[in-house]
Formats: structure tokens, C-alpha cells, sequence
């Protein structure tokens, strides 16, 4: 069947006011236009049709926190009521179609209550993860422009409370734009002293709230703002679609996952990150299933079988998180140990994505639940997996180290830096050729000239992920690293760009480079040198302390920035270049050559050394 085939027949299985009578519009390449004429709503698809069809006493929504001790859960018919009714929050406050909203939540019921009655209304939302500091949080409060923001009195973590109103205060008086109001969930563990005038309370917003109907929207209408990490260290705003969105989730469902609507679907993420978004939220309701929220750590909380017995008692069929999850897992319990006191026969699947999954981890993963273990490769821009092991379709054989083969709807292919394909095993650059299927985003919000140059610049007809890698004979991809600077830490893509900002902060420091490092457990951490003022005299060790607590708190500790060294100078390329490249291989301790461009090649002993002693360090710690 041909992918035109694939897409036209998925839209036949979603609810449309007007059923589109285009497949795609590509007059305006790459800005191309999935069901243009479409008109829908994405709430009404995940919510409202399974009541209407008579599946409103199926459990819609399993709230399992192990940090505070407590559950809930929602039937589809108790879930159509809340949301309804915090849409009608957000309309007494001014909020309509096209508005933004920005929450910033911890993983809770009402981070999904509250997506879902922005879709319902039109609205369009930006979750801003919990763990970024004011900083970032102002930056993107300031690009959104949102009429609201919702968020929480706190976030909970295995040892400690995090207060997340001071922060969310402390954005909004740094950014430039101001919300009209705020809307605090007041939780029990640590409430907030609200604003007069601006800050309302949840409960008793909810609480006189008129119930708001579905709003019909364009399916080219975005549906939210997802903001990522640029190389430059300002945040890109990923547009998704909303017909699109509902299209390619719904059937990625069955077709990828291969999950039937009832079934438990678990994605052990954030409603943050992207995973969050897709699979937490809107791709298994979009097919009506159960969808899990756990705030809780895969260790720790309270022990190395924490994930097992979530899949124990909640009946879960497929899960899916990243590697660094079963990293944490596999180093506290290596014998899996914990396993043993939990029935996890119901799990079909484990699929695995975030960053690259190690083979060591695979093997691990799949010898002790003797399940598929399936990685995949997706991206906060593709909003769903370019390649995958599709389950519901044909299930290839497992290749470790691969994602397997392309999703239907994705060209994938490795062009060389002049954009000629490369031979199968040859490592190049992959890119997607145009269009990208339905789901995928449309561009960054207020800012078209940069999608253009960031993904569509280099490689004309093509996307190019930023990352690197190759096909082999058998039309397995292998994705092998990054072609930026962003790095992976633990499934989270952040700016190394951003990182070296915040160090040229700092009043001792002249210049600076962040490179991520190999880790075993959260797959890359950042690592900083510094090259100090001339005459600074002070400490090195207490310059070093001060710009990880600067990292920490303009960036946030989800950064995990630890490893940072003072250098007498940074090597270069005769142009000016930062050789981070080399400096990567020195600190993986990989091979490297002498670069024939290097300024002095004196410099590489010095730092070589540096980097010796901070890989050991990190691979310790």
C-alpha cells in the first residue's frame, strides 16, 4: 500500500466536522499541509467519542505516585466532566481559539486535564517541564505569549519538595510579556501564597465552573508548542498540528505498539518531553486505551522494582521509556531480582527510545521480561517514531544497536556533506526527504526563516535530523550520534550552547566549551572548560563550584551539570574553531588524530590530560 494510501485511510478513522477532501497541500514546499480542508478537534477525539460510543465507565486514566503515596483514576465520563469544566476555567478567563497557554506542571492528573481543555476550546499549549528554572521558563513565556499559564504549588521528588510557584513567579518577573492570570493547583504537601488579582486557586476556579463544549478547528490549526533545545541556546518552538497529530498517534497505535482500545499503555516519561505529549496523552486516547501517570523514578522510589510492580498492578501490556530508565534499574538490581516478586507475564512489549539503547541494555531488558524489546528513533520535531520494529504491521527480527526500518510515511536515507547518497554501511548524515507524514511538526512558532535554515537548508528536498548514521543491506538504520552540539542526557536534549552561555557569565571566566561526554547511566553528561581572565588569582576549584550553581540555576538540574575544569586555553582551529569534536573522542576515550588545522598542537597534552582524569570521574560518578 502506498504511504498516499496509508494516510488517507487513517483519516477515515478519526472524528472530522468536515472531512477533508485533500490528502495534502504542497504548494508551499517545506511547509507542506497535511487534510487542509479538514475540520476537527483533538479533544473530542480522545475523550468525548468513547463516551458518546458508550465506553465512558472504561478507566481512561491510571494516576499512580509512588513519591506521595497515592492513586486515582479517571473513567472516560469522570475525565469528560474535568476537562470540560477546566475549559470553562480557561474561558471565563478570556482564553479562545488560537490563545496560548502555558503550563508548567508536575506529573499529575491535571497536567493532562489541563492539555486536553486547551484542545478542547482551541487554545493552543505549551508544557514547559517542571525541572527548568526561571530562566528558561521566562524565555519561553516571552516566545508563546501566553494569555494564561497554569501550574502548581509543587513538584515532589523521592527527598525533597520542589516549590514550583517562586519559580514561576520569579519567570514572570523576569519575562517581558506578563500573563493575565495564573492558575495554581494547590497541592497538600507544600501550598502557595497566591497573587490578589492575577493568581487563581484551582479547586475553586473548578468549582463554579460552566462546562465548555468542543471547538471546532482547522486540522492545519496548531495544537500546541513544544519547545526544544537549539545549538544557539534559544529554545525552538516545535508546532504540532492538530489533524495530523490525531491521524498519525491514533494509528501509530495499533500499528507500531500494537495496542487495542482497553488495553493498559504505559510511556514512563514526562508530559515536559515529547513522549509525554504523544503517549502519555493524546496517542492513547486518541485510541482508547488506558494511559498511565507515574510520578515516581525507576529507582528509589522506593526500591529497583518499582516499574515492575506499576505493571504488576495496573495490568500494563505494552510500556515504553528510555534506556536510561533500565540503565538505573539494571545497575541496582543486576540479577533483576526484583523481578521475581512481581507477575509481569500481561507485558507483551518494552519499546525503548529517548536516545540510542546500548545492546548491553537491550540484551539485558529482553533476557529478563522475555519480551520484544523494541528501540526506536523519534524526535521532538517528528512527534513520533521515523523508525521502528512495527508490531501491529510485521515484527522483523531485532537487531541491537539498530531502530530498525522506516516507518510507512518516512524516506529515510544518508546523504554525504555534498547530498549525495552514500552506500549502504557508509555513515553520513540521515535525512528524511519531503513531505514529512502527518504528525510531524509544521514549523517553529514566529519563527519560519529558522525552520527553513535549521532543518531544510542544507539538504534541499530533504529534512535533516541532526543526526548521523547509516543503512546496512538489510534497510536497518543506525543512528550513531549527534551532528550538533545538543546533547543527550538521560532522553533530554539540551543546548550545549546554552550551557556556555551561562559559564561566559561568569565575571573570572574569558571563554568556554561544553562537550557532552559517554555515561553509562544517562547516556551523555555535559562537561565544561574554562579558560580564566588573565590576572584572576582565586581559586580554581571555587570558580568551578560557582558556574555549576549557575548552570543549576538558570538552566536546572536536569542539565547534570557536574564535570567542569579551568584550562590555560582551548584548542582551536586556525579560524577560530573550538575542536569539540576531538575533545569528545579524547574524553570517550576513543581514537583521535592530531587535527591538520589545529592553531597549537601543544595545547592537546594539556587538555588530554584534563580529559583523561574528568572521564574517569564521570564514569565513577
Amino acid at each position: 500500500m502506498s504511504d498516499s494510501q496509508i494516510w488517507q485511510d487513517a483519516a477515515e478513522n478519526i472524528h472530522w466536522y468536515q472531512r477533508p477532501t485533500r490528502l495534502l497541500d504542497d504548494s508551499n514546499p517545506p511547509f507542506y499541509r497535511w487534510y487542509p480542508d479538514g475540520v476537527t478537534n483533538a479533544c473530542y477525539n480522545a475523550v468525548d467519542i468513547h463516551v458518546e460510543q458508550g465506553r465512558g465507565e472504561q478507566l481512561a486514566v491510571i494516576y499512580d505516585s509512588p513519591v506521595t503515596r497515592s492513586r486515582r483514576t479517571y473513567t472516560y465520563s469522570q475525565l469528560l466532566l474535568e476537562v470540560a469544566r477546566f475549559a470553562g476555567v480557561l474561558a471565563s478567563q478570556g482564553v479562545g481559539k488560537g490563545d496560548r497557554v502555558i503550563l508548567y506542571m508536575p506529573m499529575v492528573p491535571e497536567a493532562l486535564i489541563a492539555m486536553l481543555a486547551c484542545a478542547r476550546i482551541g487554545a493552543i499549549h505549551s508544557v514547559v517541564f517542571g525541572g527548568f528554572a526561571s530562566n528558561e521558563l521566562a524565555v519561553r513565556i516571552d516566545d508563546a505569549t501566553p494569555r494564561v499559564v497554569v501550574s502548581a504549588s509543587c513538584g515532589v521528588e523521592p527527598n525533597r519538595i520542589v516549590a514550583y510557584k517562586p519559580l514561576l513567579d520569579q519567570a514572570i518577573e523576569l519575562a517581558t510579556h506578563k500573563p493575565d492570570q495564573c492558575i495554581i493547583l494547590q497541592r497538600p504537601m507544600q501550598e502557595a501564597t497566591l497573587q490578589p488579582g492575577r493568581d487563581l486557586d484551582w479547586e475553586e476556579a473548578m468549582a463554579d465552573a460552566e462546562p465548555a463544549a468542543c471547538v471546532p478547528v482547522g486540522a492545519n490549526d496548531p495544537l500546541y508548542i513544544l519547545y526544544t533545545s537549539g545549538t544557539t541556546g534559544q529554545p525552538k518552538g516545535v508546532v504540532r498540528d492538530t489533524g495530523g497529530s490525531i491521524v498519525s498517534l491514533k494509528w501509530s497505535m495499533k500499528n507500531i505498539y500494537n495496542v487495542d482500545p482497553g488495553e493498559v499503555y504505559w510511556a514512563a516519561s514526562d508530559v515536559g518531553w515529547v513522549v509525554g505529549h504523544s503517549y502519555i496523552v493524546y496517542g492513547p486516547l486518541f485510541n482508547g486505551n488506558t494511559t498511565l501517570i507515574y510520578e515516581g523514578k525507576p529507582v528509589g522510589t522506593p526500591d529497583p522494582g518499582a516499574f515492575w510492580r506499576v505493571i504488576d498492578e495496573h495490568k500494563v501490556k505494552v510500556m515504553f521509556t528510555a534506556p536510561t530508565a533500565f540503565r538505573a534499574i539494571r545497575k541496582e538490581d543486576p540479577e533483576g531480582k526484583y523481578l521475581d516478586k512481581y507477575d509481569h507475564s500481561g507485558l507483551r512489549a518494552l519499546f525503548l527510545a529517548g536516545e540510542r539503547c546500548d545492546p548491553n541494555t537491550l540484551e539485558w531488558a529482553r533476557e529478563k521480561l522475555q519480551v520484544p524489546v523494541i528501540d526506536h528513533w523519534w524526535q521532538t520535531e517528528t512527534g513520533w517514531s521515523i523508525c521502528a520494529n512495527c508490531l501491529g504491521i510485521e515484527q522483523l527480527p531485532i537487531v541491537p544497536g539498530s531502530p530498525a526500518r522506516a516507518v510507512p510515511g518516512y524516506d529515510v536515507q544518508v546523504l554525504d556533506r555534498d547530498g549525495s547518497p552514500v552506500a549502504p554501511g557508509e555513515i553520513g548524515a540521515l535525512v528524511i526527504k519531503s513531505p514529512l507524514p502527518p504528525g510531524t511538526f509544521t514549523t517553529l512558532w514566529n519563527a519560519e526563516d529558522r525552520y527553513v535554515k535549521a532543518y531544510f537548508s542544507r539538504y534541499p528536498g530533504y529534512y535533516e535530523t541532526g543526526d548521523a548514521g547509516y543503512i546496512d543491506d538489510n534497510g536497518y538504520v543506525f543512528v550513531m550520534a549527534r551532528t550538533d552540539d545538543v546533547i543527550n542526557v538521560a532522553g533530554h536534549r539540551l543546548s550545549t550552547g546554552a550551557m556556555e552561555e551561562v559559564l561566559a557569565d561568569h565575571p573570572d571566566v574569558a571563554e568556554c566549551a561544553v562537550i557532552g561526554i559517554a555515561d553509562k547511566l544517562k547516556g551523555q553528561l555535559p562537561l565544561g572548560l574554562l579558560v580564566l581572565n588573565a590576572g584572576v588569582n582565586r581559586d580554581p576549584g571555587a570558580i568551578v563550584a560557582e558556574v555549576i550553581q549557575q548552570v543549576r540555576d538558570r538552566i536546572g538540574p536536569v542539565a547534570a551539570f557536574k564535570h567542569c575544569a579551568v584550562v590555560s586555553r582551548l584548542p582551536k582551529t586556525r579560524s577560530g574553531k573550538i575542536l569539540r569534536g576531538t575533545m569528545r573522542s579524547i574524553a570517550d576515550g576513543e581514537p583521535w588524530k592530531m587535527p591538520a588545522t589545529i592553531d597549537d598542537p601543544a595545547i592537546m597534552d594539556e587538555i588530554s590530560a584534563v580529559l583523561d582524569s574528568m572521564a574517569l570521574q564521570a564514569d565513577a560518578g
